[in-house]
């Protein structure tokens, strides 16, 4: 566990100022003027190594983040897991990757075990290992899911050719799924073939009008090749198409490139109002606007939007929270607590966590108002 811990009371904090992706190992008596206030308590739950403990005893040294989870004991760096109770536990990342390769092996037949496996090997970048893994197993008898992981793998080492042929396997196995067609055009773009990636760009929003990264892809990648205008304009016209024109997923896509500045924050409004035009049931956009709202302080409009989506927030914990945070910050406590019961009868694990959670923070702020009332009156 870790927590900063600040100065103690009437001591003066000490003049170290930590800072970069080093660490300082040393005991606490080693600070007389405080423990500093950005730094943090690390307690190994294992004895410390006689090399540590030596090292120590000549006073603080400093030490890089690897090596840190080196003396706590861990095999790498540490990662977040769940255990069998769905708890999160810590671990080494290699002594979690060498254990789900102990685990495969224990039965190679479970093509689940080799995915598990490949699948954490993608996330933390070891893409030779997980090329590997899932060539086995697309070997035996493998999805076009699987078909899809190995391209990824083969893409993200340059391996252009391969690549290719794996995930045009993919695109036959999955002619209903879109992304094998945009990591096509990523290979295309690795190739220094724009006309092919623009191609693969545009079959990828042919097959799914709804996929979010295609359009955004679209719009990428013409602002990189022409300008921002361009790119709008390409987006827009094919958004307006027959076969597009009901989906939001465009300006779902346009409003992402805009929402992170506060300059251009109303014209993230603005396509995100589009996009709600264009599908007012579309949860993403639904998502985008309101978080928009929130953003700008328009509780108002926030709970407006939402209001009569009520139904949906029942399988999205993203609405949900959008509209309690609207809700709780106008402090309309009766809508949140009417939100929060429908809630708490979700089929969605997530949602009915989400419930749970709120409920008790109410609960306690609920608490702490009246205990500030009664003060108030005291002192009167």
């Amino acid at each position: 566990m870790t927590q900063p811990n600040p100065p103690g009371d009437g001591e003066q904090p000490t003049n170290l100022q930590l800072q970069g992706g080093a660490a300082i190992v040393a005991p606490v008596s080693a600070f007389p003027g405080g423990v500093p206030a950005n730094a943090m308590i690390v307690l190994p739950l294992s004895k410390p190594s006689d090399e540590l403990l030596e090292s120590i005893k000549k006073g603080p040294f400093a030490i890089e983040v690897d090596q840190m989870w080196k003396l706590l004991g861990f095999n790498g760096p540490a990662v977040q897991v769940q255990d069998g109770e769905g708890r999160p536990i810590a671990i080494g990342l290699e002594d979690l990757l060498s254990g789900l390769e102990k685990h495969w092996g224990e039965n190679k037949d479970d093509l689940n075990r080799g995915r598990l496996l490949a699948q954490e090997l993608m996330k933390y970048s070891r893409f030779d290992r997980a090329e590997k893994v899932l060539a086995k197993v697309v070997a035996s008898g493998g999805t076009g899911e699987d078909w899809l992981g190995l391209g990824v793998a083969q893409m993200q080492q340059e391996k252009w050719d391969k690549a290719e042929g794996t995930l045009k396997g993919a695109q036959n196995l999955m002619a209903d799924n879109p992304y094998p067609a945009l990591h096509l055009a990523k290979v295309a773009k690795g190739k220094g073939d724009a006309a092919a990636e623009r191609e693969w760009i545009q079959r990828a929003i042919n097959t799914d009008s709804g996929c979010v990264d295609a359009w955004a892809y679209l719009y990428a990648q013409v602002r990189e090749s022409e300008n921002e205008e361009a790119a709008l304009k390409a987006v827009s016209e094919l958004a307006d198409a027959e076969t597009h024109k009901r989906s939001a997923a465009p300006y779902v896509a346009l409003q992402g490139f805009y929402s992170g500045d506060e300059a251009t924050r109303d014209k993230a409004i603005e396509l995100a109002k589009k996009a709600v035009a264009r599908n007012e049931k579309d949860t993403l956009a639904l998502i985008s606007l309101s978080a928009l709202y929130g953003q700008s302080g328009n509780l108002d409009q926030v709970i407006a939007l939402l209001s009569k989506h009520e139904n949906s927030m029942m399988n999205d914990v993203r609405l949900a929270n959008n509209y309690f945070e609207a809700l709780f910050q106008a402090r309309q406590i009766d809508k949140v607590t009417k939100l929060l019961n429908a809630l708490a009868g979700s089929s969605n694990r997530e949602v009915k966590q989400f419930a749970i959670e709120r409920s008790r923070a109410v609960a306690q702020f609920l608490q702490q108002q009246q205990q500030q009332l009664a003060t108030a009156a005291g002192q009167a």
